[in-house]
Formats: structure tokens, C-alpha cells, sequence
């Protein structure tokens, strides 16, 4: 599967749109999937493919040099800092840190591993307000049909859409910390963290992510900074 170039696509795709007065399909209640993919693809709530068909409760925007990189590489960005800055934290006084391998550093066979990783938690944070309806369910399909002729990946998204929120079952992708501080990150520049339900669900990501607290409050920290 080629999770990456769907994610990069679906960052980008709907920059045109937006640009040209395209509107957002959905207000009220849920559709936090559209906050991340706008904001790191196009720079703008409604920058990506799916942000435009599911919306939001409210606009945010990435600041500063981050739109300068664009796409999944943005969020790689963002990720490094934080988990760069926790590290010096931690080890104070030792010779050097190692080098964080986020997914903007990463050769394509382990940058599709964290990009498989990153898609399966933007997905859970859409559901974690309890709301995709049918309608919204449908664009999703059609969009994401457009975009890539994939079958296996069509599969793979489609059986996300449809499980059970799970926390844990969610944070057993990340197969290094550097991966489950991204899988934070994506979550937590999508969701509404004043929303009691999406809230909860961030803290039990975090959990079951075994983020050390530190590192925790450092992405939450680098999240407030690009909104």
C-alpha cells in the first residue's frame, strides 16, 4: 500500500478548492478529521481533500515556518522539534542526543510505516466525538476513490472507518517513540480539546502511547504554537 502518497494527497488536494471559494460540507458537531489535513496541507481549516468534505466546529491555521514545507513532511517538522527538545531535556549534561527519525527524515520503506501509523490515528481522532454520518461517510469513499486507485489501501481505510474506537488497539502501531509522539501530534492538531469525549480520548491515546508526561506536554506545547 502506498499510505504515504495518499496521506500527502489528501494534505494538498484541496488547496484549489479553497482557494477558489470552496466551501466546507459540513458545521456543528464532529468532522474533526478536517483539522489536521487542512491545516498542514493547505495552510487553512479546509486545505485537504476530506477536511473539505467533513469541516469543523471552528478554523485554525499552521503559523510560522512550518507552511513552508508543506504536506506529511509539516507534521515531521513539528514532531522533530518536540521530541528533539524533550530528549535534551532528558539527557541534560550527556555528550549529544540522538537524532530524532521522524517521518520527514526517513528513507520511503520506514516513512510509509509511520505514514500507515499517522492515517490510522487521524482516523480514530475523527470518530472520537462519536459522530461520521453516512452522508460524510460516502464523500469520504468518493474522495478517497478519486484520489487513488489503490485497492488494498481503499480496503485498509474503509475497515478503519468502520472498527470500534479503541484507544489501544490504535496506539499498537507505533513501533517507535518517535512514531508515537507523531500519532499524538496528528491527534491532538485535529480534535477540539475542549470537547469532554475527544478530550478523554486524547488522554487514553497518550496512555496507551507510554508518552512520558514530559514529552506529552512538549508536543501539546508545539501543537498550540502551529494552530
Amino acid at each position: 500500500m502506498n499510505t504515504r502518497g495518499l496521506l500527502d494527497q489528501l494534505l494538498k488536494s484541496g488547496q484549489e478548492l479553497l482557494q477558489n471559494g470552496g466551501g466546507q460540507a459540513k458545521s456543528g458537531q464532529g468532522g474533526q478529521l478536517g483539522n489536521l489535513l487542512g491545516s498542514v496541507g493547505g495552510g487553512a481549516l479546509g486545505g485537504g481533500a476530506i477536511a473539505l468534505l467533513l469541516g469543523s466546529k471552528k478554523a485554525r491555521k499552521m503559523s510560522g515556518k512550518v507552511l513552508t514545507y508543506g504536506g506529511l513532511a509539516a507534521l515531521g517538522v513539528v514532531a522533530y522539534k518536540a521530541y528533539n527538545n524533550w530528549q535534551q531535556q532528558q539527557q541534560a549534561g550527556a555528550a549529544r542526543t540522538i537524532e530524532p527519525q521522524t517521518v520527514d527524515r526517513l528513507p520511503a520503506p520506514q516513512a510509509e510505516q509511520h505514514s500507515h501509523a499517522i492515517l490510522r490515528a487521524l482516523v480514530a481522532a475523527a470518530k472520537s466525538d462519536g459522530h461520521i454520518d453516512a452522508r460524510e461517510r460516502q464523500l469520504i469513499d468518493d474522495e478517497v476513490l478519486r484520489i487513488t486507485g489503490d485497492r488494498e489501501l481503499q480496503g485498509w481505510l474503509d475497515r478503519e472507518l468502520n472498527k470500534p474506537l479503541d484507544p489501544a488497539e490504535v496506539a499498537s502501531a507505533a513501533q517507535s517513540p518517535e512514531m508515537a509522539a507523531e500519532m499524538y501530534l496528528a491527534s491532538l492538531l485535529m480534535v477540539d480539546q475542549e470537547h469532554f469525549m475527544e478530550r478523554a480520548y486524547l488522554d487514553e491515546l497518550a496512555r496507551q502511547l507510554k508518552l512520558d508526561p514530559a514529552l506529552k506536554s512538549e508536543l501539546e506545547t508545539q501543537a498550540r504554537q502551529v494552530l
